[in-house]
C-alpha cells in the first residue's frame, strides 16, 4: 500500500533526472528525435502536462521501456493528486 501523505513523482521529474540527465541529453534533442514539438517535453518536465498514451509509446521506444512504465508513473501520480477530499459510503 502507498503512503497517503506522499505524492508519487511526476513523470516528468523521472523523465529528467532518470532518463535525460544519465544520457546528456536536451529536451530538445529528445524532441526532435521522437519528433514532437519541444513545448510538450518541456510542459511534461515541469509537471505542467502529463504523458499521454502516444507519448509514452515514444518515450518508451526512444528509452527501451514500455509504454506502461510511463502510463503507471503517470496514473499513479494522477490517483494521488486527485484524491477526494471527503469519503463515500459504499452503494448496497
Amino acid at each position: 500500500m502507498k503512503p497517503k501523505a506522499r505524492i508519487p513523482t511526476h513523470p516528468g521529474e523521472i523523465l529528467l533526472e532518470e532518463f535525460l540527465r544519465p544520457l546528456d541529453a536536451t529536451q530538445v534533442e529528445l524532441a526532435a528525435h521522437i519528433g514532437v514539438p519541444v513545448q510538450r517535453v518541456n510542459e511534461i518536465v515541469r509537471a505542467r502536462r502529463g504523458v499521454s498514451a502516444a507519448t509514452a509509446w515514444l518515450f518508451a521506444q526512444a528509452f527501451g521501456t514500455t509504454p506502461e512504465f510511463w502510463m503507471n508513473l503517470q496514473a499513479s501520480y494522477d490517483l494521488a493528486t486527485s484524491r477526494p477530499d471527503r469519503d463515500v459510503p459504499a452503494l448496497r
